[in-house]
């Protein structure tokens, strides 16, 4: 083999850098690219700074976060290895999907694209890059820093097409993953330290229509949950239709399936659900909030609203507020309306302002607030499991109850444990959406 980079002591086949933005999906497509370059003899855990190679792995969701791909873009590029050349950059996944042959007129600087449709050809984009600086090199292990949590993603692309969306655009139609994928999948992350995989897609409830032998997320459920009983399983992204009682009976049967339910309702009016190509009325969604509570047990559930929608007039708006105050959520994610080109709800009338727009947002957030954090408290007095992710800086342990999404639901702070661990405690105190628990 060549002595290609020995001298700065990097490895045979050089240094890949990643900066990755955007929700657990990217999250999960960086982590399955590393891994093919590592295969491959690459170093991936570089800096950008003292890379041979950098990838942006980008969002483009909606205009913000394509603003913000394309600032960490101009970011990496005036690097010194980058503005010399002598380091490719590469800009992989939502970005290029979505805007394609116009980010080569916009984005000079950029090497290559990468859409997350060619992604499993990371190891070949980054060689060309590189030409002969690539080198040859021996695979290295493939195993990541142990982690208390891992995603793990069972579909990809999207069917729905809601009228504010660029989903299906970016990542295509919807496509499950075999059974036996995501369980190789679970059993690595597993073997990397994780005591929870939180099983995500764009549309997790629609999972295993599309397969050769048609199956269901339930049936997806009660083998991972039979087959790693030590594990812990949380949902994201369910919607309304895929939540059927087979599901519900499934969860509440397993004591390692996190009764959590996250259900994006976007919103309650059924006019503007229909101009959102959603379905639903305050009745409906009313109604299936109250079968799941009565299903299962000490339930858990989250919602994500968009608020702003062309033609949403006040009193919808406070018929959403109204909602919210009598809907039993414990947690709930409050997005404004952003009009992205390509959708076809950009060309609807009666777009609103961004000022009323913004303004709605920080109203529905704050009553959001009031009456998570009132539901929140009554925890307080209950024993829970808890599995413990880290210290904070001055030492205080710190993890989650199955009660707590990673990343977005808050955390709860613990006397006792050891990271990787999961410990029993009693709910002391709450903060608004952090929890105190002491080992009981």
């Amino acid at each position: 083999m060549q002595d290609n980079g020995a001298a700065s002591g990097r490895l045979m086949r050089g240094a890949v850098s990643f900066v990755t933005l955007g929700c657990a999906k990217n999250e999960v497509d960086t982590r399955d690219m590393k891994g093919r370059l590592r295969k491959a003899g690459f170093q991936v855990e570089a800096a950008p700074d003292s890379a041979d190679a950098i990838v942006v792995n980008t969002c483009s969701f909606i205009q913000a976060a394509t603003e913000e791909s394309i600032e960490a873009v101009l970011d990496v590029a005036e690097l010194d290895g980058v503005a010399s050349g002598e380091v490719p950059l590469i800009v992989a996944g939502c970005m290029p999907a979505r805007y394609g042959e116009e980010l080569t007129h916009e984005l000079s600087e950029v090497r290559a694209f990468v859409p997350c449709s060619r992604e499993d050809d990371i190891v070949a984009v980054v060689e060309a890059a590189l030409g002969e600086r690539a080198g040859r090199g021996a695979p290295e292990e493939e195993r990541t820093p142990q982690v208390p949590f891992a995603y793990v993603k069972i579909a990809d692309g999207c069917d729905r097409f809601c009228s504010y969306c660029t989903i299906p655009f970016i990542r295509g139609r919807y496509r499950s993953f075999p059974y036996e994928e995501v369980r190789d999948e679970v059993a690595a992350r597993a073997a990397d330290g994780a005591r929870e995989v939180v099983l995500i897609a764009q549309d997790t409830g629609r999972y295993g229509r599309d397969l050769a032998e048609p199956s269901t997320l339930a049936q997806l459920l009660e083998r991972l949950a039979q087959e790693f009983p030590t594990l812990w399983f949380r949902v994201m992204y369910l919607q309304p239709e895929g939540i059927t009682d087979e599901l519900l009976d499934t969860v509440a049967a397993h004591a390692n399936l996190c009764s959590y339910f996250d259900i994006p309702l976007q919103h309650i009016d059924p006019l503007i659900l229909r101009a959102m190509n959603r379905s639903g009325s305050p009745e409906e969604l009313m109604a299936l909030l109250k079968r799941i509570e009565e299903r299962v047990a000490d339930v858990t559930l989250r919602t994500t609203l968009l608020c702003g929608f062309p033609g949403e007039t006040e009193e919808q708006f406070e018929a959403l507020c109204d909602f919210v105050e009598e809907a039993p959520f414990d947690y709930i994610g409050v997005f404004a309306y952003s009009r992205e080109e390509g959708t076809a709800a950009y060309d609807l009338p009666e777009q609103l302002d961004e000022e009323v727009k913004a303004e709605r947002a920080q109203r529905l957030r704050d009553l959001a607030d009031a009456v998570c954090s009132a539901r929140i408290s009554r925890r307080i007095g209950r024993s829970m499991a808890v599995l413990v992710e880290g210290r904070e800086e001055d030492g205080q342990l710190y993890g989650r109850a199955q009660c707590q999404a990673p990343e977005v639901d808050g955390v709860t702070y613990v006397d006792e444990g050891e990271p990787g661990g999961v410990v029993s405690v009693s709910i002391i105190d709450t903060l608004l959406y952090e929890m105190e628990g002491e080992r009981s």
